[in-house]
Formats: structure tokens, sequence, C-alpha cells
């Protein structure tokens, strides 16, 4: 067997827990076969650099050996060489703030100091010129 659907193999090789999340990825376009976003059927051969977007992160794997039945990871492991950049730090992780869960929309107090904290200028920073009368040509009738 020369190749397989990219579906099927990056769940077989245990990137996806199911088939139908793989296809779901890549219809979605979170899947990417030698830099090209790819459908669900697109044929995978060995050599093949396949970029999936999984859980935020991005794994970056190269073909092997093709498998259309799911194996197990040790066998997974061999059919892949994974060339993913190692996770960020926990300090890294750590410093960037999160919402609570179910805490909803921001309110707008909570947008700015979010936009303050961002170094993003905000439009309440931003003084706004005074209208002279000067500006504006009386309206003729």
């Amino acid at each position: 067997m020369t190749t397989a659907r990219v579906d099927s193999w990056t769940w077989a090789v245990r990137l996806f827990k199911t088939r139908s999340s793989a296809a779901t990825a890549a219809r979605a376009g979170h899947v990417r076969v030698n830099g090209v976003s790819v459908k669900a059927a697109h044929p995978v051969r060995i050599g093949d650099e396949v970029r999936v977007r999984v859980a935020g992160t991005e794994r970056i794997v190269e073909v092997v050996r093709i498998v259309t039945k799911r194996v197990g990871a040790p066998i997974a492991a061999e059919c892949i060489i994974d060339r993913s950049p190692p996770p960020p730090p926990r300090e890294v992780l750590a410093s960037i703030p999160q919402r609570d869960r179910g805490a909803g929309r921001p309110t707008k107090r909570d947008r700015r100091e979010l936009d303050r904290l961002r170094g993003h200028s905000s439009a309440d920073q931003v003084a706004a010129e005074p209208f002279s009368p000067d500006q504006f040509s009386p309206i003729q009738e």
C-alpha cells in the first residue's frame, strides 16, 4: 500500500481520537499536507509532511509508514517522525491571563483593563480635538 486517506492515517497513528474528528479537522482546514490545506480524502504518501492542529497546538509529523488500521502506541511511533516544536514552558503559560469559565462577556471596564495590559491604545485614551466653528461652512438654503 503506497497511499492512504489523510483522515484515516492521522487517526491510525493516534494524532486524533476518532476518525470522524480527523475528518472534521481536515474539513475545517486544520490538516495540511506539504503546506497545503487538504480535504479528508487527500492521499498521504511516505515522505509527506503532515501538519495537524490539535487542542490549540500544532503537531508536525513526517510519514514514514502507511497504516490504515488503528495501531498501538509503540507501532504508531514507528510510523511517524515527530518534528513538532517543544511546548512553551509552564511559566509562559501561567503568565497568560485567562477568564474563568462561564464568567460571560467582559464588561467595558474589563475590556479596557485588558487593552491596557496588552499595550493597545483604546478610544478613551485618545483625546478628541474640539470642533471649531471655522471647520464647517454655514448651511446654504
